[in-house]
Formats: C-alpha cells, structure tokens, sequence
C-alpha cells in the first residue's frame, strides 16, 4: 500500500510540473526570444547537444533554425549566434540593446580553449 501512495504521489508530482511548464511557455517573455528547439523539462536541451562536440551540435541546429537560436541550459534560455552577420548585428549595429548581459560559466568552462 506504501508502494502505491508514493507512486501516486510522484504522478500528481510530475502532472503538477507539466501544467506549470506548459503555462510557462505560454507567457510573452518566451515569446519574445528567437525559436529554437523544445526544452525538456528541468534540462532544457542538454540532451541535444553533445559535450564533446558542442560546435558541431550549434551548427546543425543552425541549419534548422537560422542563425540566431535560443537553446535551454537547464531553465535558463540561451540565445545563440552563429555566423558573423548575425554576431557583426549584435555586437556592432545593436551594441546598446546587447551589452551587461549575464555571463554562463557553463558556456565559459566549455569554450575556455576556443
């Protein structure tokens, strides 16, 4: 009987945390961000990009999604930009509207050689 309350404890868990999530992709800050792919719940798009190829895993999903894309590290979103048009845009054209943006260690600890 234990077994079984616990069980339906984790399932209305996990049905508690899909309505929530599923609210949250509705709110207009998401909406506001560049397409990219559907974040898994709590790891975002781990899964989707390798660690060891990190470079090649953004390119292909360049070729998806243009070269401005969001990806999720965890819950956090991350706007990704590839190739120098996009990066000249941001950085030059739009440099007031992109600067103090947070840093990611994530991001630093895996292009710290690059």
């Amino acid at each position: 009987m234990e077994l079984a309350s616990a069980l339906s404890l984790l399932v209305v868990a996990y049905l508690s945390c899909l309505v929530l999530l599923f609210v949250r992709r509705k709110s207009p800050a998401r909406s506001r961000l560049p397409p990219g792919p559907t974040p898994l719940p709590l790891v975002g798009n781990f899964l989707q990009i390798k660690a060891f190829e990190t470079l090649s895993s953004l390119l292909k999903l360049r070729e998806k999604y243009g070269p401005v894309f969001t990806v999720y590290f965890g819950n956090r979103p991350i706007v990704v930009l590839c190739g120098y048009e996009a990066v000249k845009e941001a950085l030059i054209d739009k440099a007031e509207e992109f600067s103090g943006r947070k840093t990611n260690p994530t991001l630093q600890r895996t292009f710290q050689e690059h």
